[in-house]
């Protein structure tokens, strides 16, 4: 089965066609031809999820899957959540973003975080959703360079490196994105 992947995130495409079995392969936005800016303007990361598969299914006419994630900060009520990639403006710098988020807890005890990936499916005619959850902390300093956005200052629960110091295989057993897309998979094989 091939399959459009709604993103021009490189290193989203990566990290989830290595987590799925050879007989599915991700189609890029690049190979189909779409090179615009998919809009993000929900006010959930579930709507953005939903906004940009739609968007391709729409105008390109492909089945599609999309996702988006944000980070929830419990000490800033949820913050950056939807606005996670733009938390420090329209450059969508992961080194900004970080550095604001460090400054903006430098003073809180409280530093329980969590990721929330949603991924929506446009599966012939049908809308699905997955949703994967991974918890965690925001620790003082970066730490690691594996991964991308935020996962130099994450710390999943129960591990004592951050994302940035796991290995790709053992992110993608314990990560958001790695729940949401288990429960992709499954769905996709058992169609």
């Amino acid at each position: 089965m091939k399959i459009v992947f709604a993103t021009n995130n490189k290193n989203k495409i990566k990290e989830i066609q290595s987590m799925l079995p050879p007989s599915i392969e991700i189609i890029s936005l690049e190979s189909i031809g779409c090179h615009e800016d998919i809009p993000e303007t929900a006010d959930t990361i579930e709507g953005n999820a939903i906004m940009k598969a739609n968007y391709v299914t729409q105008k390109c006419g492909y089945d599609c899957f999309a996702d988006d994630t944000g980070l929830e900060v419990d000490a800033l009520n949820g913050e950056p959540g939807v606005f996670s990639a733009r938390y420090a403006g329209e450059q969508k710098s992961a080194e900004d973003n970080m550095d604001k988020l460090l400054l903006n807890l430098a003073n809180a005890s409280n530093r329980l975080a969590q990721f929330k990936t949603v991924i929506a499916l446009n599966l012939k005619g049908e809308q699905y959703l997955f949703t994967g959850i991974a918890r965690g902390e925001i620790i003082s300093e970066k730490k690691g360079d594996q991964g991308f956005g935020y996962d130099p200052i994450f710390r999943p629960e129960g591990y004592e490196e951050t994302f940035a110091q796991l290995s790709l295989e053992t992110k993608n057993t314990i990560s958001h994105r790695g729940k949401a897309t288990k429960e992709l998979i499954a769905f996709l094989n058992g169609n």
